[in-house]
């Protein structure tokens, strides 16, 4: 996965005057375009008149940045950001390919690392579930601050695993490449048996927006699984992407069943559930990249009439695991990874087990604000085929099994053992 950045130079010093043109451009380009125009009310326009005077009187680039991030916080949204195009920061999702929660350890309250994909930086380095953050190039970090890693370095972190004991790892995490930063991407998808005939699939994230490659990807990997009878799928720290995450849905069903689509405010209808039935719909993710100009094409006139698309399975036949699949998730389960935990449980697909995912469902977009500084803004709230909209809405599973920290320095996995049992317990029904 790529970050591309229109600038290179350090964020500017910026007058009084410049200050306030940036936020008048925030705030009309979210009149203009925020995906749901009720929440800029009174309360909004009010906390507008409280951090006026702080966002205008800010001394540096960085605490220009954090005021008009606090106050973008005030409308609760994901997918909401403003930065410089210069900015060469990112979170451990992104640049390690890992994710972390807050809990009471021997050292106080910590960060301790949940997710850790194969593959990525924070894997690469060593770092495994369970293993307690304490520092980051040598400055401690305790919640609610989260760490932030410096892009195109080696940044030095200090952890504390199983063996309670202090160690210091090197991450590299990222490489320029060109004008670009080149974030290491982690093993997009695993495979393997668990037990005779139960298949276990796990998939990292959906790059790109078709996602051709993460989508033959996972069909090569449950083909390589041969018989099965019945499959976990885990998407546990899987934070979306793009239109690969059909090829998952694909593989729960049969037949072709529609799965939903994104609106943006404009198209909200009292008229929506007949409305919908007249959009155009994807329902095959192509085999080679050669393919994507005919979709091109083909969808053109419906994306340039900014008309929605629903997405719908793409038929590809009856497997010996359908009925008896399991989706592994939890809390850093969003986006994309999401679509695919409502789908299923909508149509009673999967048996839904882990903790409660992200809420994170809006498509998004970028605009620019001036001085090269850029505002990240949702434009349009997803709507499954029956009508939920889970934005903000974590998705229940059908069984909560919390993460075990404790247990995973012991390289124990509850949930996967959870998972394990529970489509035993079934296949003995």
């Amino acid at each position: 996965m790529t970050a591309s950045h229109s600038a290179t130079t350090a964020p500017p010093q910026l007058s009084t005057s410049e200050r306030r043109a940036i936020l008048d451009k925030v705030l009309a380009a979210l009149e203009k375009r925020f995906y749901k125009p009720e929440k800029l009310n009174d309360d909004w326009r009010a906390a507008v008149d409280h951090h006026r005077p702080l966002i205008e009187a800010a001394s540096t680039p960085d605490g220009f940045e954090q005021a008009m991030t606090d106050l973008l916080a005030e409308l609760h949204a994901s997918h909401l950001g403003f930065f410089h195009g210069s900015a060469r920061r990112a979170s451990s999702r992104a640049a390690l390919s890992a994710t972390y929660l807050a809990d009471e350890t021997p050292f106080g309250k910590r960060w301790i690392f949940q997710d850790v994909h194969s593959g990525g930086a924070a894997s690469n380095a060593g770092i495994k579930p369970g293993d307690i953050l304490l520092n980051v190039d040598g400055r401690e970090i305790v919640p609610p601050e989260h760490p932030v890693f410096a892009m195109g370095k080696q940044t030095s972190l200090e952890i504390v695993g199983g063996d309670n004991q202090r160690r210091a790892v090197a991450v590299d995490v990222a490489r320029p490449k060109g004008k670009k930063l080149h974030f290491i991407e982690p093993t997009l998808v695993e495979a393997r048996h668990l037990e005779d005939g139960l298949g276990y699939l796990k998939v990292a994230m959906f790059p790109g927006l078709v996602g051709v490659e993460v989508a033959n990807e996972i069909s090569r990997a449950v083909e390589g699984l041969g018989k099965i009878d019945s499959l976990i799928i885990d998407l546990r720290g899987n934070t979306g992407g793009g239109i690969g995450a059909l090829r998952v849905m694909s593989l729960l069903t049969p037949g072709m069943i529609p799965v939903g689509f994104a609106l943006d405010r404009k198209r909200v209808t009292p008229d929506l559930d007949s409305e919908k039935q007249r959009f155009r719909r994807f329902h095959a993710i192509p085999a080679s990249k050669n393919a994507l100009w005919l979709l091109a094409l083909k969808f053109a006139p419906a994306m340039l009439a900014k008309t929605p698309i629903v997405l719908e399975t793409e038929g590809l036949g009856r497997k010996e695991f359908h009925g008896r699949v399991t989706l592994l998730v939890n809390r850093h389960t969003a986006s994309a990874a999401e679509m695919i935990v409502a789908f299923a449980q909508e149509n009673n697909l999967a048996r839904i087990i882990g903790e409660k995912t992200a809420g994170k469902l809006l498509s998004a977009t970028s605009v620019k604000v001036g001085q090269g500084f850029r505002l990240a803004l949702p434009t349009g709230a997803y709507h499954t085929w029956k009508g939920a909209v889970l934005e903000g809405t974590s998705i229940q599973p059908d069984e909560l099994i919390e993460f075990d920290w404790q247990a995973a320095q012991a390289n124990k996995d509850s949930q996967i053992k959870y998972g394990v049992e529970s489509i035993g317990n079934r296949q003995n029904v």
